[in-house]
């Protein structure tokens, strides 16, 4: 199934609701593309659509890329992003344990920690930001936490965590293992999403069911990589078609 509804322009300015936009002027520059919206994750680059609103709903800002076999455009795929996921085994009824990163060793973590809670313990960390993981999955001990790395270490193979499980209590041997789902560094594909071609201008709405749709890409610009939606490393783009400078 196809959308090919017009866009919607909600925003009266430039950067009016697009934090992410530096540019006072330049928005013109946006070429009119079409979208692979098969290629697009709920909840990572797409909020759902509700009982009053049915129509789902692309965050402007994205950063995308054309795929080459086609000359639709995907999410840009870039450096690959590390993700180490974190078990805790043995059923333990009460406790703590702490994750140790390139040196620096967290707090004590509740047995049954949730994913906030891994991540608060990770940004207290003086060599993790806050934006610098991200943290899904949970909560321990029945499901795996993944971390992954964005921010300052996105696109870059970090060190692997290591754990201690000596604080924890109860249940049958508890032990906590890090291993690392996917190593960071390399680019994610090589089917031309890895070329930075610009970013989704507006929020861009489509049915449910749909695969294809319009949409406006920026590709001349100033940006704010930090505040885009989606976690993005200026430094780490080495292909790119667009002509973005670069704002802190």
């Amino acid at each position: 199934m196809n959308d090919f509804q017009p866009v919607t322009v909600v925003n009266e300015t430039a950067n009016a609701g697009r934090p992410w936009l530096a540019s006072l002027v330049g928005v013109n520059d946006g070429n009119t593309i079409r979208l692979d919206l098969t290629k697009f994750v709920e909840g990572v680059h797409y909020t759902k659509g509700t009982l009053l609103q049915g129509r789902n709903v692309l965050k402007s800002g994205i950063p995308l890329g054309k795929i080459t076999a086609s000359g639709l455009y995907g999410p840009y795929t870039g450096p690959t992003a590390e993700v180490q996921t974190v078990t805790v085994t043995g059923s333990p009824t009460g406790g703590t344990y702490t994750l140790t990163f390139s040196g620096q060793t967290t707090s004590g973590i509740p047995y049954n920690a949730t994913a906030a809670q891994v991540k608060a313990a990770l940004e207290a960390l003086s060599n993790i930001a806050p934006g610098d993981v991200t943290v899904t999955g949970g909560p321990h001990p029945g499901t795996v936490i993944s971390v992954t790395f964005a921010g300052a270490y996105l696109g870059e193979d970090v060190p692997q965590m290591t754990a201690s499980a000596s604080g924890l209590t109860g249940g049958t041997s508890p032990a906590v293992t890090v291993a690392t789902a996917t190593a960071g560094g390399a680019a994610g594909a090589s089917d031309g999403t890895q070329v930075l071609a610009g970013f989704l201008l507006e929020e861009t709405f489509f049915n449910p069911g749909s695969t294809k749709c319009g949409a406006v890409l920026l590709w001349q610009g100033e940006v704010y990589a930090k505040k885009l939606p989606i976690p993005f490393d200026a430094d780490d783009v080495a292909s790119t078609t667009a002509f973005i400078h670069w704002r802190d």
